[in-house]
């Protein structure tokens, strides 16, 4: 009996060390990363540093909300970063009209390359990895026609939009922190997102309990899409400059990367918006580490492969008990 008990116990540690790591890993990679930057990093605690690391990581938390709505109904999206190119288009061919209206057909833009893509999915049946990989390279070619090089500009509303600062904390990481705040309600405490949890959880289930699948599931797309496309408009704010070629490149594997260890499983039925969150903020801090470090860029892609598949590993071995 002795030696049985004993022969259970390493299986139920790893279960356990495993389980943790899902729950609480990122925050503590978060926190180790910043440790490290305050001791090792000169002008780390810089407020000017401070500020550039929550102005950079601000689109990628806020195209990860849409991925994490998306991952949790077992979809996924690949296209967000074309469709921050395309809206960067579509500022600067309607800029004329002014910064509001370009802004809207931007987000319009967003919106209807989301329902595309999720038309096919929840209508023609169409994989989602299938359907968002066509509009990812579809996407940005549209985008590169319509605006074959980096073209700048100067308009008041959108140099207030991607520079300033109400009490000191920029518009870019405000809008980041109110869509959280919104989508954290909306996942938690409204029909809707307990309704996108169903269908990750069991979709067949969802269908026979009379949910409305399809039109749920192309509203996830819809949201994904003008969420991408708002994250493209802050940053050709940003920027001041709309530069579809460059603008959104391998964004899809930052959120992606940021919702799985965050702690939302890609096999769906949850969703963790604030682990989300500080996903993203992992990303960031690990990309400016290994910069302020004069290590290549590409590490950080090498390191949020390797990372992607911890986390994958931890959720398949979740699945197996």
């Amino acid at each position: 009996m002795a030696e049985a008990v004993a022969g259970t116990r390493p299986g139920t540690d790893r279960a356990r060390v495993l389980a943790w790591a899902r729950e609480y890993g990122v925050y503590v990679s978060v926190l180790a990363l910043l440790l490290f930057n305050v001791a090792f990093t000169p002008n780390f605690l810089d407020a000017a540093n401070f500020r550039t690391q929550l102005v950079q990581v601000a689109p990628i938390v806020i195209v990860s909300l849409g991925m994490a709505l998306m991952i949790g109904t077992e979809g996924i999206d690949l296209s967000v970063g074309s469709v921050m190119a395309l809206a960067a288009s579509m500022v600067v061919l309607y800029l004329g009209y002014g910064a509001w209206p370009a802004i809207l057909v931007a987000l319009a833009a967003g919106a209807l390359v989301g329902a595309a893509g999720g038309g096919l999915v929840a209508y023609v049946g169409v994989q989602p990895i299938v359907a968002t990989l066509a509009l990812l390279v579809g996407i940005r070619g549209l985008a590169n026609v319509l605006v074959p090089q980096l073209r700048d500009f100067r308009s008041p509303t959108l140099i207030t939009l991607g520079s300033d600062s109400v009490a000191g904390i920029p518009f870019v990481v405000l809008i980041a922190a109110v869509l959280t705040a919104v989508m954290t309600f909306v996942v938690r405490r409204t029909t809707f997102g307990r309704q996108i949890v169903a269908i990750g959880g069991n979709r067949v289930a969802s269908e026979l309990s009379g949910l409305p699948v399809k039109r749920l599931l192309l509203s996830v797309y819809v949201i994904s899409g003008v969420l991408a496309a708002g994250a493209g408009v802050l940053a050709t704010a940003r920027l001041q400059a709309g530069d579809p070629t460059s603008l959104g490149l391998f964004m899809e594997l930052s959120a992606i990367t940021a919702v799985v260890i965050g702690g939302t499983p890609l096999s769906g039925g949850r969703i963790r918006v604030v682990g989300t969150v500080m996903g993203a903020m992992l990303i960031q801090l690990l990309q400016a580490t290994l910069i302020q470090h004069d290590l290549p860029r590409s590490w950080a892609q090498i390191v949020q492969a390797v990372i992607i598949l911890a986390a994958v590993y931890a959720a398949g071995n979740r699945g197996a008990r």
